[in-house]
């Protein structure tokens, strides 16, 4: 399948400024009162967990290795070269492995041609192959597990840039992907800016109730946040600025 270099892409600086404040717990949640309950990856871990993530989806398909094919599908620029020359500024590749934790999907040299090209984070469900010198890229990678075999062993690469499943999580290239020092997850393209919008409100709420029980004040009324205080909160608001 053939790149698609010109998915749109919803982020802009003042977006991705806004996203890097605010934790992926917050935007799960927003989501989830929209009734997306499954966007958080699950599972994976963050190489460098100080580092943030936010970009574009582009996704990378990996199929079960049978040795009649093989050779088709994984000789000269099969999908995985394909798609690490094809990405773009403000990308996060995305790759479905389905769950398997004995093979590795990208290894240190391909992850580096990604950053190069200007990926701003590697996800995958699967291993990573030369993990500690792709942490050293100091780079954001969450990855489920490390392993020294090539993809070979159990993996065929098979398509680009077309819907996938990763770690549980349904992507659409274009998705906007997200991670912090917990891990990772999704918010769909369509819903970015009122999904930010309400999540920066809602940590607004969480740094006041925390304020105030941290002064000795209970939980009731404060979180969650009730009518009651909402005078509170509006003025210590203000007074925040």
């Amino acid at each position: 399948m053939t790149e698609n270099t010109e998915l749109p892409t919803v982020l802009t600086p003042e977006l991705v400024a806004a996203i890097n404040k605010l934790a992926t717990a917050t935007l799960t949640h927003q989501l989830q009162k929209r009734g997306i309950r499954t966007t958080f990856f699950a599972g994976l871990k963050p190489l460098n967990p100080e580092m943030r993530m936010v970009g574009r989806a582009r996704t990378l398909r990996y199929v079960a290795a049978r040795e009649d094919v093989q050779k088709d599908y994984s000789a000269g620029l099969n999908a995985q070269r394909r798609i690490v020359e094809n990405m773009t500024p403000g990308d996060v590749l995305v790759i479905e492995a389905r769950g398997v934790p004995d093979a590795a999907t990208i290894g240190d040299i391909y992850a580096s041609r990604a950053f190069v090209r200007g990926a701003t984070g590697i996800v995958t469900d699967g291993a990573l192959r030369d993990t500690p010198t792709i942490r050293d890229l100091g780079q954001p990678v969450y990855h489920l597990a490390s392993h020294g075999a090539v993809l070979g062993r159990q993996h065929m690469p098979f398509s680009t840039d077309e819907p996938v499943t990763c770690a549980g999580v349904f992507v659409v290239p274009g998705d906007v992907i997200v991670g912090d020092g917990e891990g990772a997850m999704v918010i769909p393209a369509a819903l970015v800016e009122e999904v930010v919008r309400d999540a920066a409100e809602q940590e607004d709420k969480e740094t006041f109730a925390a304020e105030r029980v941290a002064a000795g004040e209970s939980v009731v009324g404060l979180f969650p946040l009730t009518q009651d205080r909402m005078a509170d909160y509006e003025a210590w608001k203000a007074a925040k600025g």
